[in-house]
Formats: structure tokens, sequence, C-alpha cells
């Protein structure tokens, strides 16, 4: 099933091939000033339709990580960095964190959200 998403005003736009079965709320302060509740999927199952050149990226610190925003009405939609699952960087396991708030026509309601502490933990 997949699930459509975009900014407010509609010029970044994306696909996911699936609902999250959870999303994540992080506590750093870019994710905490943000408000979003990330979704992570594979390269592979997330999908932008939006030209990439139209996308803009904010990168912070040690760059590990791409945070994507649309240029036009500012929302933060999608980042780009290695897992993290463990604790450290796997550069060879990139993932992809789809802001869930922009997902159309989804009850967010409905799924869980964990918590990272990313403000103790980067």
């Amino acid at each position: 099933m997949t699930i459509k998403g975009s900014c407010h005003c509609g010029a970044t736009r994306f696909e996911v091939a699936e609902a999250p079965e959870q999303v994540v709320r992080c506590t750093c302060s870019l994710c905490s000033k943000r408000g979003a509740l990330w979704a992570y999927y594979t390269p592979a199952r997330f999908r932008l339709t939006t030209p990439r050149e139209q996308v803009a990226t904010y990168r912070w610190q040690t760059k590990l990580v791409a945070h994507h925003f649309c240029p036009v009405c500012g929302c933060g939609t999608f980042s780009e960095s290695p897992d993290w699952s463990t604790g450290r960087p796997d550069r060879s396991n990139p993932r992809i964190g789809v802001n869930a708030r922009l997902f159309d026509d989804f009850d967010l309601e409905a799924v869980p959200v964990s918590v990272i502490d990313g403000k103790n933990l980067w």
C-alpha cells in the first residue's frame, strides 16, 4: 500500500512503500524544534516525486545526516542518514527518515510512538 505525502505547499512530494509500524520522536535539538515524527525506510522503499534539485538540504555538526526541507514553505520533509540502531552510524545501511506528519490521508494517531534520546546521544 503506497502512502503519499507532501510539504504544506505541495512543492515537495514523496511516496513510501507501506505504512509505518511505528514512528519515532527524537529529542535532539533539530527534531525537537521541527516537531517531526519520523518513519524510517530503506532507500528502495522511498521515492521522491519532486525533482531533487527542487529540495533544500541542511547538514548540521557532523554532516552525516542530510536534512531535507521544502525551500518554498520550509517544512522538514525527510532525512538521509546512516542506520543508527546500534548507537553508531552504519553507513553501509542507509535510512530515509520521513516526517510522518506529512503523510496524506493517514491516521498517524493509530501508530505507536517511540522516543529516542537524541538530546543526550548526539
